[in-house]
C-alpha cells in the first residue's frame, strides 16, 4: 500500500510542481524496531560462500546493525539537504529531485536509476555535477539535473493498472523536463534506467540531444565466432549471469505480487532481496561491504520498506522484462561507459549494430553495475566525457 504520509497530489492542478520533504513519521521506524525484533532465522546455507544466497552470519550481522546502529534521519537529512518535488504526469504522482547549477549554460540532464536501485544512488554525484568549478572541473562541464524515482519506487506514487512501461515512463520524463522549461537536455541511466534512456532516444521526443548509459545491453550478430577475447568476456559474462543471476528477474516478471506478500511482511525479506544484488552486482572481492557502506546499503533497503514498494518495483519486470532491450535502432548520439563489474559488457562493435551515432564509448578501470553509488567520482569523470560532444554537436 502507498504510506499514508505520502501526499496525494490534486488531480486539478494538472501541471503543478510542488515542493516535498522527506518526513516519515517515527510511528513507521518504531514497526521496523518491532518486525526486526521478531525476525525468524531460516537454517543456515550447506555451503561456505554465497552460491545459496546471503549466509546467515552476515544477514544477522547486517540486520544487527540496521536494529542497533543504523540512523535513518541521518538519510533523510541527506535527501532533504537537495530540492525535492512531486508532479503529477499521466495519472501518476511523479517524485523528483531538480538542481540547477550555478552556471547558466550548463546543460539539463535527465538520471534515471534502476532496480534494486533509488535516487539515493546519485547524490555523491549532484555537486561535483552541477557545479563542477568547485569539484575539480570546468564551467563547460555544468549539468542541471533532473532526477526522478521511477512510477512504483520510492517516492514516487505506485500504478494501480497495467502499462506501465518503459516506453511509457521515457515519455513521462521527456514530459517532466518539457514542464521544467527545458527545451534540449541530455538522458542517462543504468539497469532499468538504461532501458528508460534508450526507450526516449527511440522515441525522440523535442528536445533530447543525446544519451548516456551505465548498462549497455545489446547482442551478438548471428554467428558471432567470438574470436577475440573482448568478445569472449562478454560471452562468459552473460552465459554466468544467465545460468546463476536470473533468478530474481524470473520471479519479478511473472509473479511479483506473490513475492510482494514477502517483502512487504518481513523487513530481514526485502533486506536479503537487495544485500544479495549488493553483493553480486558490485565490484567487490566476495563481500559487498568491499564496494559500498552498510549504511549505504541500508538507506537503499529503508527506501523500498518505508515505501512498501516491493511489490510495485517488481512489477516494471512483468510490464517490460522480456522487451526493454530490443534492438530498435538509435540515431541519436550515444555515449557508452562499460564498467567491468557490470553484468553485461559488450565489445563496441557489437553496440554499433543498434547505436549509429556512438560518440564516446570508454571501459571505466573500476566499479559495477551501480556506477554512481559506487564509484561517484568515476561516474563524474564518465558523463562529463561522454556528454562533451554532445554538447558541441548540439552548438555547432
Amino acid at each position: 500500500m502507498t504510506p499514508q504520509w505520502l501526499p496525494p497530489l490534486d488531480e486539478s492542478a494538472s501541471e503543478a510542481i510542488l515542493p516535498f520533504r522527506v518526513a516519515v513519521p517515527q510511528a513507521a521506524l518504531d514497526d521496523l524496531q518491532a518486525r526486526l525484533a521478531l525476525t525468524r532465522w531460516p537454517d543456515r546455507e550447506t555451503v561456505s560462500d554465497w552460491s545459496q544466497g546471503v549466509p546467515l552470519d552476515r544477514m544477522r550481522s547486517l540486520a544487527d546493525y540496521w536494529q542497533t546502529e543504523y540512523d535513518w534521519r541521518r538519510c533523510e537529512a541527506e535527501i532533504n539537504r537537495w530540492p525535492n518535488f512531486r508532479t503529477r504526469i499521466d495519472g501518476l504522482g511523479i517524485h523528483f529531485l531538480h538542481i540547477r547549477s550555478p552556471h547558466a549554460d550548463a546543460m539539463p540532464l535527465i538520471l534515471s536509476h534502476g532496480w534494486p536501485g533509488t535516487i539515493l544512488e546519485f547524490l555523491q554525484a549532484i555537486g561535483p555535477l552541477t557545479d563542477p568549478t568547485r569539484h575539480g572541473g570546468r564551467a563547460e562541464q555544468a549539468f542541471h539535473l533532473v532526477i526522478p524515482s521511477l512510477p512504483g519506487y520510492g517516492f514516487s506514487d505506485k500504478p494501480t493498472a497495467t502499462g506501465w512501461t518503459v516506453e511509457r515512463i521515457g515519455a513521462a520524463w521527456a514530459e517532466l523536463m518539457r514542464r521544467l522549461g527545458y527545451a534540449h537536455y541530455g538522458a542517462q541511466g543504468g539497469d532499468w534506467g538504461s532501458a528508460i534512456t534508450r526507450a526516449m532516444a527511440v522515441q525522440q521526443p523535442k528536445g533530447l540531444a543525446g544519451i548516456h548509459l551505465n548498462m549497455v545491453v545489446c547482442f551478438p550478430p548471428e554467428g558471432e565466432a567470438f574470436a577475440d577475447a573482448e568478445a569472449q568476456e562478454a560471452r562468459a559474462a552473460a552465459d554466468a549471469h544467465r545460468q546463476w543471476g536470473l533468478g530474481y528477474s524470473t520471479q519479478q516478471s511473472t509473479r511479483p505480487q506473490t513475492l510482494g506478500y514477502a517483502l512487504a511482511d518481513s523487513p530481514v525479506g526485502q533486506a536479503a532481496w537487495i544485500y544479495e544484488k549488493f553483493q553480486a552486482w558490485t565490484d567487490n572481492a566476495g563481500e559487498p561491504e568491499q564496494a559500498l557502506s552498510r549504511d549505504a546499503m541500508l538507506d537503499t533497503i529503508m527506501l523500498y520498506w518505508l515505501s512498501d514498494s516491493a511489490a510495485s518495483a517488481a512489477r516494471l519486470y512483468w510490464e517490460s522484462f522480456r522487451s526493454a532491450f530490443g534492438n530498435a535502432a538509435i540515431d541519436l548520439p550515444v555515449a557508452c561507459s562499460i564498467f567491468p563489474a557490470e553484468m553485461r559488457r559488450p565489445p563496441r562493435r557489437w553496440a554499433e549494430r543498434v547505436f549509429s551515432n556512438i560518440v564516446y564509448w570508454n571501459r571505466a578501470a573500476r566499479g559495477g553495475h551501480f556506477a554512481a553509488f559506487e564509484q561517484p567520482d568515476l561516474f563524474v569523470a564518465e558523463l562529463r566525457a561522454g556528454f562533451a560532444p554532445i554538447r558541441r554537436s548540439a552548438v555547432s
